[in-house]
């Protein structure tokens, strides 16, 4: 099962648009006009209907739509000493409509990345495994493979304000170190659980290619590079020893709504690290805009190696793109590395935050129909 999944023509990241009556549910319960008791009724209505629109879409892989979730950030939150839920909450009952991706209230675009940074306020200690709890749940409604998603240990640590920390994280180092271990159980408590795909998003890795990142890593007196060794060893660490036990993805981005353009550059200043040193089954490239660079990197990944799930539609506005040109755009890839490697997908999740994209519901399955398409004809 693992090597069949390995080799899917088609995903999706996860996160899809959240119904009206979802959304109003999460806003009565952070009024406290709703229990949490029907704040999960109206989220368990949601995942049913949303697991059987995939299901009717024949989706190979599914998830629950990240339906718990007011981002896609807090699936690292039952954690003592780190509390992602707070500045959540806050900055969706203050402006619900905009935002988007765990920022903070006020703040937008590249500077958001930068902003939201939350001090430990303890030793971390995991206290429940909620992406767990996601997936149980959607594992008794689904009869289709179901995936679990969880925010990389390197994007965590980027979070992290360090020097509001002390005395429990004195460093970077040492913070991360405690992430990896607990992400490393949740893993492991996943696949107990039966779970067959478990998927990181790290965003984290294109900061080594972005400009403004790098600058303000060389002002704190750091080496991009050995952040970026630092950051695969954990990635690679949270999933080791669990190899050939499940399939692992993992997702790299740049920002996704229009308004959350965090970060530029290409993948070529460290595609060939990256590619070679990464120990995933798959790895999903955010391809949709000319930011992501050529396909030219590509041929840094191993041949024979993990399949490249390629990212070109996308999540940020309703405009369906066309079948015959995502066909051109996967050959054009296959250029630099065989076509049996190759796979499509939206270049992120259609809902990093519970507000959703730039985009109607019947655009969002309109897409994911014109993915399947592609991959009918170019791989049968």
């Amino acid at each position: 099962m693992t090597e069949q999944l390995k080799r899917l023509r088609t995903d999706h990241v996860g996160s899809l648009l959240r119904p009206p009556s979802l959304i109003d549910a999460f806003m009565a319960h952070g009024r406290g006009e709703l229990d949490a008791a029907g704040l999960a009724s109206a989220q368990d209505d949601g995942i049913r209907q949303v697991v059987a629109q995939q299901q009717a879409a024949g989706l190979p892989v599914i998830s629950d739509g990240e339906y718990r979730r007011l981002n896609w950030q807090v699936s690292f939150s039952e954690v003592d000493g780190w509390d992602l839920w707070r500045g959540s909450w806050r900055g969706f009952l203050e402006n619900p409509s905009t935002v988007g991706e765990g920022e903070q209230p006020g703040q937008r675009g590249r500077d958001a990345v930068e902003s939201f940074k939350v001090p430990a306020t303890a030793k971390l200690r995991l206290t429940e495994n909620f992406p767990l709890r996601e997936f149980r749940f959607l594992d008794s409604v689904a009869t289709t493979t179901s995936k679990a998603m969880l925010m990389g240990p390197d994007r965590v640590a980027q979070m992290c304000d360090i020097a509001g920390s002390a005395p429990h994280y004195e460093t970077a180092d040492g913070f991360l170190n405690d992430v990896v271990a607990i992400q490393h159980r949740m893993v492991g408590d996943l696949i107990e659980a039966g779970c067959q795909y478990i998927q990181l998003d790290e965003p984290s890795y294109t900061g080594y290619v972005d400009q403004d990142t790098l600058e303000r890593i060389a002002a704190r007196g750091e080496d991009p590079f050995k952040n970026l060794a630092r950051a695969v060893a954990a990635s690679n660490a949270v999933i080791a020893g669990y190899e050939g036990r499940a399939c692992f993805g993992l997702h790299i981005c740049r920002g996704n709504r229009a308004s959350m353009w965090h970060r530029e550059g290409t993948y070529d200043g460290i595609a060939e690290y990256l590619f070679a040193n990464l120990k995933f089954d798959r790895l999903l490239l955010e391809y949709d805009t000319e930011r992501a660079g050529g396909f030219e990197p590509l041929a840094f990944v191993p041949r024979g190696g993990p399949t490249v799930v390629l990212g070109l539609i996308t999540t940020k506005d309703g405009t369906v793109e066309d079948v015959d040109t995502l066909i051109a755009r996967v050959h054009a890839a296959s250029k630099f590395i065989d076509l049996e490697q190759l796979a499509i997908s939206p270049q992120c999740g259609f809902a990093s935050g519970i507000s959703g994209n730039f985009l109607s519901e019947d655009a969002q399955w309109r897409k994911l129909d014109v993915m399947l398409e592609v991959a009918r004809r170019v791989w049968g």
